[in-house]
This record gives structure tokens, C-alpha cells and sequence, in this order.
């Protein structure tokens, strides 16, 4: 009778645990809703304060930023046109090192060199964004200024440095999805006469092309909206050009480098810059959700 209410007993307090762990898992999301909902109220109402008084037509798709002239301008498709390059270039070289880095890691890395490679993928991770751009201004920069002239603060260095920073998360993500594919896939494959380069190339990476293509997502997400690492080494002119080797300024630069001192409409219109900014990650988080949808019905 003893041992009957003893395990009565454990189990109730078995269920009392995950009740509590339950709730708190729900208070927790539930928070997350309400802060990404607050945040997105205060960026948006005072985007749409600015735009109503100045225009979009001269905030977006003007050039000239000079908050404290007079007449003032606000124009900043210069640094649209900025973060996006610099977010291009990174994107476009980080991809394939990404994809087959993790391909490598997962197919053809020897155990004793995983046991290395894999530490150092979460380290790289792991480190702070502003010795990222330490590193880039005392190393990268001198480089590109022996080798193409100018103070080597350009576009080109900024998009080595992104993709040097992006790289772990699209790494660590893509590995993680290539190995849930069944090996069967790889077995199967092999087994009709393909070869290992074809499997993987043929089979296992499209199997896998959802967590890969979510792991490029927050990779860009991450490229688009660092600040601290790109103020060191893009060179910050708000000016619009397509050379990579010229300096420029992106929305998240513009942003920290003025909101110390900003006040009145200057400040309204750097809230309004990180509304645009907020509006182009929540654009490439729809297309990544549409392109998965669409996905799962092929």
C-alpha cells in the first residue's frame, strides 16, 4: 500500500513538473510576441511620423542625406543601395564555400579533423562583431590598400569581412539538415551505380535544401543588419555607387554613427531608416517561408 502511494505520489509530482514547464515554455513564447510586437509599433510609428511629413519619394528615393543643412535631406537610397551591394557580394561568395564546407564536414571529414573544425565553426560564431571589425581594420585593410590603392575602406572589403561572419551559422545550419536526410538516400544512390560526388550533389543536397536555404536566410539577416564590424571598413560616405573598391555607408552604419546626437526630425528619420531596414528582413523571411511551402508540395 506504501509503495502504491509512493508512486502515486512520484507521479503526480512528475505531472506538477511538466505542467510548470509547460506554462513557462508558453510564458516565454508568449513574451517573445509581445516584445517583437512593441518593437515593430515604436520602429513603424515613427517611420510613418517622418514619411508623412517629408515624403517618401524624398526619403527613399533620394540620394542627398544632410539632416543638418538647411533646408535639410533625408534621402537614403544611397545606403539601400549599400547595405544590399555589400549584402550581395557576401551572400554570393559565402553560398558555395558554405555549402560545400558542409557537405565536406559531413561526407569526407576524417573524425580527428571534425574534432577540430567543428570547435572552431562555434568559436567563429561566438565572437563579438566588433573584433570581427578589429581584425578587418588592422589586417584586411592594409591588404586592399596595397593591392588596389585607396585607403582599402571599400565595399570589397566589407563583404569579405560579412562573409567571413556569416559563414558559421549557414555552416553549422546546412550541416545539421544534410545529416537529417535519411542514409538511406546515400545508400540507394550509391547502390544504382551513381557516384559519391553525384549523391551528394544530386541527392543529398536537394534533400536537404530547406535547412540549407534557412541557414542562407539568417546568414543574409545577419549580413543586412550588422553594424558594429561594418563601421570599421566600408568607409561610411553616404554616397551611391556600384564600385566596389569605394568606400560607402549602409542603413545600420548611418544609424549608430547619428543617433547619439540626433534630435527632432533628424531622429524621426533615423527611426524611419530602421523601419525600411525591419521591412526588408521581414521581406526575406516571407520568401524564405513561401519558397518552403512551395517546396514541401514538389
Amino acid at each position: 500500500m506504501e509503495d502504491r502511494n509512493y508512486e502515486s505520489g512520484k507521479v503526480n509530482i512528475n505531472k506538477a513538473r511538466e505542467s510548470i514547464t509547460k506554462y513557462f515554455f508558453l510564458l516565454c513564447a508568449f513574451l517573445s510576441v509581445i516584445f517583437i510586437l512593441l518593437i515593430s509599433a515604436f520602429i513603424f510609428n515613427g517611420g510613418y511620423n517622418f514619411i508623412k511629413q517629408v515624403g517618401i519619394k524624398d526619403f527613399i528615393f533620394n540620394s542627398k542625406w544632410k539632416p543638418l543643412d538647411t533646408p535639410a535631406s533625408y534621402g537614403i537610397s544611397s545606403m539601400i543601395i549599400g547595405s544590399l551591394l555589400v549584402t550581395f557580394l557576401a551572400s554570393i561568395m559565402a553560398i558555395p564555400i558554405a555549402i560545400f564546407t558542409s557537405s565536406f564536414l559531413v561526407f569526407d571529414c576524417s573524425p580527428k579533423l571534425y574534432r577540430i573544425l567543428k570547435p572552431a565553426l562555434n568559436l567563429m560564431a561566438g565572437i563579438p562583431s566588433i573584433i570581427y571589425g578589429f581584425f578587418a581594420l588592422t589586417v584586411m585593410v592594409p591588404i586592399m590598400k596595397n593591392l588596389f590603392g585607396g585607403d582599402g575602406m571599400n565595399i570589397l572589403t566589407a563583404s569579405m569581412l560579412l562573409l567571413i561572419m556569416i559563414l558559421p551559422t549557414i555552416i553549422s545550419i546546412a550541416e545539421s539538415s544534410i545529416r537529417a536526410v535519411p542514409k538511406s538516400y546515400y545508400a540507394g544512390s550509391v547502390a544504382l551505380g551513381a557516384s559519391h560526388e553525384r549523391t551528394v550533389m544530386r541527392v543529398m543536397l536537394p534533400s536537404a535544401k530547406s535547412g540549407i536555404f534557412a541557414g542562407i536566410i539568417l546568414g543574409i539577416g545577419r549580413a543586412i543588419g550588422e553594424t558594429m564590424a561594418v563601421i570599421l571598413v566600408a568607409g561610411n560616405q553616404p554616397r551611391t555607387t556600384f564600385n566596389i573598391l569605394k568606400g560607402i555607408r549602409t542603413m545600420t552604419t548611418n544609424i549608430v554613427m547619428e543617433m547619439g546626437y540626433a534630435e527632432g526630425l533628424h531622429r524621426e528619420a533615423l527611426i524611419a531608416t530602421a523601419a525600411v531596414l525591419f521591412i526588408f528582413i521581414l521581406i526575406i523571411n516571407i520568401s524564405f517561408f513561401i519558397f518552403k511551402k512551395r517546396s514541401e508540395k514538389l
